[in-house]
């Protein structure tokens, strides 16, 4: 077989190094000096390999040669050229072979004439749960024989079976859609009518309206559709630590600057530190104002539960400065403390300011089912007088033909009084999951947070500790995955988040070899 030479150059001022790189399979992805030159300049995003049949080759050869790019992840401090390599041999069976014509002639893959949205190339690495699956997979390629011993308590996937009566609800809209009389087409974009009903009767007490209900296909697919009734032209405001939606979905539709590589925040982007000091609630009133402030409570990931207090004081803040409060409410089931609220129309004065978005994944283990809602009142309106509820079901009508008829029964069943006790149960199972967790880490000396109303545990790591540096050597030492809090930003940096969405008998067997390896 052929060898072919790779040089690296990440900049134009950086030196190159070389390395040999056996022959590999098949079409290039790009060719010539612009392109090389075009792509040379983001050496923090782009990784440009030159592959040529002679070492002596430089990058300025490669209009007779073959480009290369690799996009790659710096920012995650273990990535490695060879890993980027694999990846690459992974992603594309066809890789390069030696050109059965002329090795000087110029073999070329046509490219479109669109220019690519910047926006996306403003986003530094891929999403955070893909990655950790990434380096789970990583982990396992070099030690197959672990596999058996993986452990996972990273994303917040449910897997507990769905319950009984639930399930049933499922089955028979199935089976409706085998029957001339129970067949059904095309449903409201909103959602079907006794649904939306339920869901603000049941899960509301009637404090909202059955028509400001919005059923969808889950709460992170709302927060981009919310994303884009704003569309570019608005400052974001998060929580620092924060579900990585919110940053991601600003930064695609172009409300961000680039980021900063001193802070690792986007410009144009307000963070709200959320620390074990303030007890995890921001001050509000010290921030600059933003246009749209996303709020999560119960919070991924630090697990902590806003009080009432502290809502009216963030209700009062958005309505004093103009702002739109958007409140992730998806783990709102967990509560369990007393007078702790579930929505944020709870709270007088939120209908003039608040979005609220849900979902049905935690509540019942419809994470791969995939049935959510967002309630948008009335009563908020944009600063020309038009109402947010009507931009918000023209994105629903027109991106969206409505949840599927199927899970919308699911739905129907989870708000059956047999449906929520089994819901009621769910919670149970995974709060007393939480609470196992949240001992194991205290009896070896750890201060954690949340575990209490909230599924997620937040460990404090030692000082110094680097989160992606723990989450590596919990993975080698015991074969468990957990999530570094820095991928929730940069206020999560020195935290660890465990997940509660285990099976029993394996969250017993996590904290077995937490307490082994995490001893202080």
């Amino acid at each position: 077989m052929s060898q072919f030479w790779w040089r690296e150059a990440r900049s134009k001022c950086v030196r190159g190094t070389r390395g040999r790189l056996g022959g590999l399979a098949r079409a290039p992805l790009f060719q010539g000096p612009t392109a090389a030159v075009q792509f040379l300049c983001r050496p923090s995003i782009f990784l440009v390999l030159c592959v040529t049949q002679s070492p002596r080759q430089s990058t300025k050869e490669c209009n007779q040669t073959t480009i290369i790019v690799l996009k790659t992840y710096y920012q995650y401090p273990n990535m490695k050229l060879t890993g980027a390599l694999s990846f690459l041999m992974l992603a594309s069976a066809s890789a390069f072979a030696p050109s059965t014509s002329n090795t000087r002639a110029s073999t070329s893959l046509a490219a479109s004439q669109v220019t690519r949205n910047p926006n996306f190339g403003k986003l530094v690495g891929g999403y955070l749960f893909p990655e950790i699956g990434r380096r789970r997979n990583a982990y396992l390629e070099e030690n197959p024989d672990m596999a058996s011993r993986i452990i996972s308590l990273g994303i917040g996937d449910t897997t507990q079976p769905i319950p009984e009566h639930i399930l049933s609800g499922l089955v028979s809209s199935a089976s409706k859609l085998g029957t001339k009389e129970g067949y059904s087409g095309y449903g409201a974009e909103q959602g079907m009518g006794d649904l939306r009903a339920k869901i603000a009767d049941k899960l509301y007490n009637g404090i909202i309206k059955s028509d400001e209900v919005f059923v969808s296909d889950g709460a992170k697919c709302d927060i981009m559709r919310v994303q884009q009734v704003f569309g570019s032209g608005v400052v974001t405001a998060v929580q620092d630590p924060s579900y990585p939606v919110y940053v991601d979905t600003s930064v695609m539709m172009g409300q961000t600057g680039e980021i900063n590589s001193e802070t690792n925040q986007y410009d144009n982007i307000v963070y709200m530190p959320c620390t074990a000091e303030n007890d995890f609630f921001p001050d509000i009133e010290s921030t600059p104002r933003a246009d749209i402030v996303y709020f999560c409570s119960p919070n991924n990931p630090t697990g902590a539960a806003a009080t009432k207090e502290q809502l009216e004081h963030l209700v009062k803040v958005c309505k004093e400065r103009g702002s739109i409060l958007v409140f992730d409410a998806a783990y709102a089931p967990f509560i369990r403390s007393e007078g702790v609220p579930k929505s944020i129309f709870e709270i007088d004065g939120a209908r003039e300011v608040a979005i609220e978005c849900n979902s049905f994944s935690k509540y019942a283990g419809f994470t791969g089912v995939r049935l959510g809602w967002t309630v948008v009142p009335d009563e908020l309106t944009f600063s020309d007088g038009t109402k947010v509820r009507d931009d918000f079901n023209r994105v629903m009508s027109t991106a969206f033909n409505g949840a599927s008829n199927i899970v919308q029964g699911g739905g129907l069943a989870c708000l059956d009084d047999e449906g929520l006790a089994e819901i009621n149960t769910l919670i149970d199972y995974y709060l007393e999951n939480a609470n196992l967790l949240k001992e194991a880490m205290e009896s070896i000396g750890y201060e954690v947070f949340g575990g209490t109303d909230a599924p997620y545990v937040f460990v404090k790591l030692p000082e110094g500790k680097k989160s992606w540096d723990m989450f590596s050597e919990i993975l080698e030492k015991t074969q468990v995955v957990t999530i570094p809090g820095a991928g929730f930003g940069p206020g999560g940096e020195g935290y660890l988040r465990l997940s509660a969405f285990a099976p029993r008998d394996v969250v017993i067997e996590a904290c077995e070899r937490l307490k082994v390896a995490m001893a202080k």
